[in-house]
């Protein structure tokens, strides 16, 4: 049954890859789709020309990843950021604080959380990969097969009720597709600093491929006046990942604690949402 079931849900994926039309003549809109790669995020995130600086790490607790020779530590956010309202510097502070307490800052993704917008598209280990049709763009990260909806050509709900990750309509300019997503649960964060949120963050991404498609790059504006004095521009860089999307089931591994750390719960839904 469990074979059966991964086969099941890897053909719905072909049949969506497959059902997603090319462009048509005439048409300029890019396409970031395939079934034989997907995207990988450099991890550096820049300030765009004129925008306050995204919260970065101390500079007195350097970030050190892994495989690099020496202890991995955890991200640890500087809190003199001069962008960052109080609301927001309390909840980093929080997050700093668990980090000393020996708390095992891990991304929420690793722990099965959904992660909201823009930290779905910053994955630095398991790709995203593009399904584009007319009516829908959706994303699908390897990691737990988390999936994210992008509504073309449509308006933002009246009233939309918040979600893990918000509401997200978009629109084709040119080269560039434009997403813009509000309504987006509070338990979620702006960054894997843990930068805390109000119900009025409102994030708009513009994505286009470079190096003679190579690269995806994109533009992303991040406006919360809970949180940032200024809103945030930032720009982001993507690289193929050769091969097709594998199942990942997070839980399956995660649910086990080794070392004995102190480390967030996984979820676990009282009901179905569905």
């Amino acid at each position: 049954m469990y074979l059966r079931k991964i086969f099941v849900a890897s053909a719905c994926i072909g049949a969506m890859f497959a059902s997603a039309a090319p462009a048509q003549p005439g048409q300029s809109h890019p396409d970031f789709s395939s079934s034989g790669f997907g995207w990988v995020s450099r991890r550096k995130v820049d300030a765009m020309p004129g925008s306050p600086p995204p919260v970065a790490q101390d500079p007195g607790r350097p970030l050190v990843a892994n495989n690099t020779g020496a202890q991995p530590t955890f991200p640890y956010a500087d809190l003199n950021n001069s962008n960052l309202t109080p609301f927001a510097r309390d909840g980093l502070k929080r997050a700093n604080d668990l980090a000393d307490s020996g708390f095992a800052m891990y991304s929420r993704a690793s722990r099965c959380w959904a992660t909201g917008v823009p930290v779905a598209i910053n994955s630095v280990v398991e790709p995203i990969f593009f399904i584009q049709t007319a009516r829908e763009v959706t994303t699908i990260s390897q990691a737990d097969q988390a999936v994210r909806h992008i509504y073309m050509n449509i308006p933002h709900s009246a009233n939309p009720k918040p979600s893990w990750y918000g509401e997200s309509v978009g629109h084709y300019e040119g080269e560039w597709l434009v997403v813009d997503t509000i309504a987006q649960d509070t338990r979620t964060f702006v960054d894997n600093f843990r930068t805390p949120h109000s119900d009025k963050l409102h994030v708009v991404e513009r994505y286009h491929l470079i190096d003679g498609g190579k690269t995806l790059e994109a533009e992303v504006a991040i406006e919360d006046p809970a949180a940032f004095v200024k809103p945030v521009h930032i720009q982001m860089h993507w690289r193929k990942s050769q091969g097709g999307i594998i199942e990942s089931r997070c839980a399956d591994g995660e649910s086990v604690n080794p070392f004995g750390q102190k480390e967030e719960p996984i979820p676990v839904a009282l009901k179905p949402d569905f």
